[in-house]
Formats: structure tokens, sequence, C-alpha cells
């Protein structure tokens, strides 16, 4: 004979199952089968069955049933029933202990746990698995709804809990962690409030190399203990949150077959590719380790990444994305849109909409202190502290100063509440002067905030960029390439993609995406300042003041007047002389001549060279060399030239300021007109005079100095600050350049 009561009641003679009649017959063989061999008395059993509502043949009905179920058990029986016998004491069942399916299960789990203590997986492993196989459904079947039944259901249930739990263990040693991990979360369903089911959850989530979804099944059930029963998870438990946070696999119980233990043991099909590596970071990476180590402690931590566009500002939080990954940090983008950091990446879109519809749950810690919840309210705020405050959290937000206003408004708000956290808010900002970013960067220098200013890449980070990609044997084209890039990462990287021969020298060309920035800055500034700059480009690069407002007949206040506005528009750079204290001069970035160049017509850039070497001519202490080039490449206009140094009445009536002020109106209208054509129509419309800037700007003159600064947008190619604007003159929207 074989009792089975972990399911429906069912009892087997030689392998075939027993009809044991209707219902409240084989509730009544449950009665005395919970008893364990015990008597229980007639007027026991009817209460049993009937509560306090027995009918009047109550009694008569019990022994009915008793006698139809002895014939089921004993249907050979002669003489007095050895199966449910009666007494003076009532009526008990005498079934022996290998019979019963409840002996056998919590007798197979006891070895289970003998066997696993003394490392004996295998032995363990046959043990559980016979343990729950004995299983078919709940315990006690149909009857586990009566009273009698209540206790020892319950006893069951939390044995069948404890040998899943048992299960999930051996199969973590066993380093099965994807098995284990889809038996943890069974357990957590069926018992939501069991704190070890959830401590194997967290394990098996890691074992299985995935530790941010293991902190985010912690910090789930920490709400939920607090909302249901306002406590907190045991030391146990919290220990083994700070096991994840720093990687400790001994503190976990892992073997070193785990997954996250052994990485190579994961599928090649969801590995991330390959990133290059990051030149010229080191000090920036080693900080926001140091930084994400520090507040896993549970401290929040802040930092500004500053720089121009293209030094690399988006790369470096990428990086800082591959470190929090790594340091099971979950990374949200603030500020809305897809963030570009992969599968664990959330995009939080709470910063920039006007309103959340999250509300917090009772009992729940955000992560605030003092009352905080006063201050944020049901707002995008709170949606982002409830967000970022539920596992160690790195939070990066990309281009600050550009972003919705509400958005720095916001993060400064989060700054003035959030103090004692897991979390790492990383943002990134092109101009810290800017006023939108202003109040926000305030509040978050109060609190020992890491400024991390990006610079230039040196002629030593080339090398070792170039040395990366395998061109080991090129220092000069190290100092070629850190001349024409100016150190800009962006630029530095476009570079490289060209072919080596057409990165610098006689055949250098402008990468396509680098033009495209390169014209959407030019579009962005005054014509005057598009002539000055034409002019400049074909002098070599150089500004000289006094020989470009000769050739474009303006007085030199207006023509500084463009000089400052290509300064704070990153046109032009300021050189200064290692040997004289604040004197040098003004040049062009490569790149942006080689530009303009690249859109004059062969007989524009001729017009401009005579015109140039018609005033160097009739200077004195004119470089040979510089009036000579321009001679060469004025081609077959440089015989005017030398006409015109014979005779250099002509050259001084054309080009004196005075004269000019003498033209007719018709002459000054021309001019105006002028003020919108492109730099070739310029020239062309100038002759052999070159081409004029007529008038300034409508704006106040400001006096120009190599330290000149603006907020604004910058430009991708070298240091310093530009107008804030977002579309180019006449054109369509311009897009900045990746960082």
């Amino acid at each position: 004979m074989w009792y089975s009561t972990l399911g429906p009641l069912e009892v087997l003679r030689d392998g075939h199952a027993i009809d044991l009649g209707p219902r409240q017959r084989r509730v009544l063989l449950t009665r005395l089968l919970v008893e364990d061999g015990r008597p229980v008395s007639l007027t026991e059993l009817c209460r049993s069955l009937w509560h306090e509502e027995q009918p009047a043949a109550a009694v008569a009905s019990v022994r009915a049933h008793i006698s139809r179920l002895r014939a089921a058990l004993e249907p050979d029986r002669r003489g007095s029933a050895s199966v449910l016998i009666s007494s003076a004491f009532g009526y008990s069942l005498k079934a022996p202990c290998q019979t019963r399916d409840t002996v056998v299960f919590e007798r197979s789990l006891d070895r289970a746990r003998e066997a696993l203590g003394l490392r004996d997986l295998a032995l363990a492993r046959q043990e559980i698995d016979t343990a729950l196989g004995l299983w078919r459904g709940d315990a006690l079947g149909e009857a586990a709804e009566y009273s009698f039944a209540l206790r020892e259901a319950s006893r069951l249930k939390a044995a069948h809990q404890e040998a899943r739990e048992l299960q999930t263990t051996i199969l973590l040693q066993q380093g099965e962690v994807e098995h284990a991990v889809r038996v943890a979360e069974h357990l957590t369903v069926t018992a939501p409030l069991r704190e070890v089911s959830w401590a194997l959850l967290v394990r098996a989530l890691y074992g299985a190399g995935r530790p941010v979804e293991a902190l985010r099944q912690y910090e789930r059930f920490r709400g939920m203990l607090a909302q249901e029963l306002g406590l907190d998870p045991s030391p146990v438990l919290r220990k083994l949150h700070t096991a994840v946070l720093r990687h400790d696999t001994a503190a976990l119980g892992l073997p070193r077959s785990s997954r996250y233990a052994n990485p190579s043991a994961a599928p090649s099909a969801t590995a991330p590719p390959p990133r290059a590596p990051l030149v010229g970071r080191k000090e920036e990476v080693a900080g926001l380790l140091d930084m994400l180590k520090a507040a896993a402690g549970g401290r929040v931590h802040w930092a500004v990444v500053c720089g121009d566009p293209g030094t690399g500002k988006t790369r470096l939080l990428e990086e800082a994305t591959a470190l929090a990954d790594r340091a099971g940090f979950a990374v949200v983008r603030a500020g809305g849109g897809p963030g570009p950091y992969g599968d664990r990446t959330t995009a939080l879109h709470c910063l920039s909409t006007s309103a959340s519809g999250a509300a917090r749950a009772p009992g729940a810690d955000d992560g605030t202190r003092d009352g905080s919840e006063k201050v944020l309210g049901d707002d995008p705020v709170t949606a982002l502290v409830r967000e970022v405050t539920r596992t160690p959290t790195l939070c990066v937000v990309d281009d600050l100063d550009r972003a919705d206003p509400h958005v720095p408004e916001r993060l400064s708000r989060v700054a003035a509440v959030l103090r004692n956290a897991p979390v790492v808010f990383v943002c990134a900002v092109r101009d810290p002067a800017a006023p939108t970013v202003g109040a926000m960067l305030a509040e978050v220098a109060r609190l020992n905030t890491a400024w991390l200013q990006l610079k230039p890449f040196t002629v030593a980070d080339v090398e070792e960029l170039l040395a990366d990609r395998g061109e080991r044997d090129s220092a000069a084209d190290a100092e070629d390439l850190h001349r024409r890039s100016r150190g800009n990462p962006f630029a530095l990287g476009e570079l490289l993609k060209l072919p080596r021969e057409q990165r610098s020298g006689p055949k250098a060309r402008v990468p396509a995406t680098v033009g495209a920035v390169v014209r959407a800055q030019l579009n962005e500034v005054a014509p005057p300042v598009r002539t000055l700059l034409s002019h400049a480009a074909v002098d070599g690069g150089v500004v000289d003041i006094a020989v470009l407002a000769s050739i474009g007949q303006t007085e030199h206040a207006r023509l500084l007047e463009s000089v400052d506005e290509a300064v704070t528009a990153q046109l032009l750079l300021w050189q200064e002389d290692p040997d004289i204290p604040a004197s040098g001069r003004y040049l062009l970035p490569e790149l942006v001549r080689d530009v303009l160049l690249d859109s004059m017509s062969v007989p524009s850039r001729q017009l401009l060279h005579a015109a140039l070497a018609r005033e160097l001519a009739g200077r004195e202490g004119t470089d040979p060399e510089r009036l000579a080039g321009h001679l060469r490449a004025a081609g077959p206009l440089a015989r005017s030239v030398e006409a015109g140094r014979s005779h250099p009445s002509r050259r001084t009536a054309s080009s004196s300021p005075p004269a000019r002020r003498q033209e007719q109106p018709a002459a000054t209208a021309a001019n105006r007109e002028q003020r919108h054509h492109t730099p070739d129509e310029t020239a062309a419309a100038c002759g052999t005079s070159a081409a004029r800037v007529d008038g300034p700007r409508a704006r106040t003159p400001a006096p120009v100095s190599p330290s000149a600064q603006t907020s604004g947008r910058r430009s991708p190619l070298g240091r310093g600050p530009t107008p804030a604007c977002g579309c180019a003159r006449g054109g369509r929207p311009v897009e900045d350049p990746p960082d």
C-alpha cells in the first residue's frame, strides 16, 4: 500500500489506484492520515467533516464511510480490520512510515541536507530530486481547506519551500545557475515575504552574470518588506547585498564555475563589441572609478565633465557606463531619449517632462532624508529619486547646458535633498558659464564635486593612439596630426579614417564630417567675418590686421570687431609669443583654413593673392618669400601687380580709407549689397583691388584680447567659446559634432 497526500489524496495497491469513493469519504481518510496512527473519536470525526452544522445522521454516515473504506483498503479481509481499526478511543489508520509519502519526503530532505553538509553534491542532488518528485500538487489536496488540515498543510508547504530552497543551493554549487534562477524566481512568487528565497534569487542572478538584476531584486524585496511589514531586511541579507556590490564571490558562496566568476562561460553572442582604447583620459577614468567605489558605501557623488565639442565628453561617459556596469551599478540616462549604453541602460524621461504619474509607495525608502519628501512632492524629481535609489545607480546627463531648462533645475533640487544613497551623477557640459546651468552647478559645487576638464590631446597622446592602431613608426605623423587637429579627439579620429597620405602634407584632405562642421560654424558668423577669414586663409592663415584692413578698405576698429567675433566662434586662435609677454598673433586653425580655401574658386583666390601682393609690395620690411608666394599664386594677375608696383599712386588712391569716405552713394549701396555675397562673389566684385568689407555689424564694439571669453557653443576644432546659435544663417539647422 502507498498513501499519498502530497497532492490530491491517492492510495495505491500494487501500483494501481484504489477507488476511495466520494469526496467526504476521502476527506475522512485524510483526517485519519493526518493523525499519524493516533485514534480519533467518532465525535471529533463528525466535527471535522461538518463543523457545527452536523446533520442528524452524521454518526451513521461516518460509520458507513468507515465500513466502505475498510472494504476498499482490505478487500480480502476475513477477520478483524488491521488497517483501519477501532478502539475505545475512536478510529485510527495503521500505515507503516515507509508507505506514506509525507514521511518519505521528509526523510529524503534530511538526507539531502546531510549530504550537502558533507559536500557530496551528487548524493544531495539525488535525494532532493527524490523528495521533490513526490509532490503532485498542494498538500492534502481537497481536504486542505478543512480546519483540521490547516496546520499540517501549512507545515508541509513550508517544508516544500525549504526543499526547493535546498535544491536551489545545490544547483548553485553544481554550477547550474540558470536552472537555479528559475527555481528561485518561483520561490519568491510562492513566498513573497520569505527572505531566504530572495537571498537565493540574488545569489543565483549574480552567479548567472546578472549583478544589476540581482541588486534590483534586492531593492524590490526591500520595498515590499517596508510596505507590507514596515521592516528592513535582516543583517544577513544586507551583507549579501554588500557582497554583490563588492563582487565578493566568497561571501556569496558561489563556486568559480559561476558565469560571473568565469565570464568566458557566457555566450559569445551577448558579449559587447570591443571598445577602442580611451587615450589621454587616465586620470579622469581613475577618478570616476574611485567615485563608484565610494558611492557603493551609500553616499551620493557628483562629477561635472567640461570640454569643447569633440573633446570626448560622450566617450568618457561611455567609459563611466562600462565601469558602472562591471561594478554592478544600474545606468540611467537622465534628460530623455534613448541611451547608447547597452541593454541594461534605462532611458529616463522624467527630467524633461512636465509631470509624472508615479506615486511614492507607502513606506518605501526613496533615499531622501529629513523630510525631503515635502520638498520634492509628487513631481518628476520624485520619480527620478525613486528610480535612482532602488539600486546602486550611475546617472549620466550629456550636454546638460543644451538640455531643456527644466533638467538642470530639477537636478539642482535633487542635489539639495539626496545625500545618502549609492548614486553617482555625471553631468557633461560644454560651457559651465552658460546661464541655464549656473544655479545647478553652484548647488553641486558645495557637495565636493569632481570637476573633470577635458583638454586637447598632447603629441604623446596622439602617439599612443597611433601605437594602438599599429602605427608605431609614426612620430612625425603624430606631430603633423596634432598640429592639424589641434589635439581635438573628434577631428583627430576623423583624420585617422583617411588614408595615411591624405591626413597631412601636400595631399591632405579635410574629412567630410569635419568640413560640414566648419561650414556650419562659418555660416553662423556675419558676412564681414567670413570675408576676413577668407582673406586670412589666402594669406597663409595669419591675421595681419594692417594688411587685411587695407585690402578690405575698412577701418581697423571695425576689422577688430570681426576678429573678436571670429575668436568667439573659435574660428581664430590666439598664439602667444613665448619671448614677448602679452604678445602674439591670431591664426586660423589648419582645417578651418583648408575649408575656406576649398570653398573659393581658383579665380577668386588669384584675385585675393594679387591684392595681397600689391599691398605687400608697397610696404617696407615685407618678407620677400611671403610676397613671392602671393605672386606665384596670383597666376596671370601677377603681371598687373608688377605693373602696379611702378605706379604706387594707383594703390594709394584705391585703398586709402579717406578716398573710401568720398565714394558716391551708388558705390556705398553696392558695398551694402556685397555684405551678403559669398567669398567668391566678394572677390569677383572687387576686381584686382580685392574684397572689401563695408560697415560693422549692428552690435556694440567689444575689445579684443587673447583671453576673450564668451558663453555659448564652441567650435569642434579649437579651444574657446563660440556664440550660442541653433541655425546656420540662411540655411537649415546644423548639428554639432559628436563628442
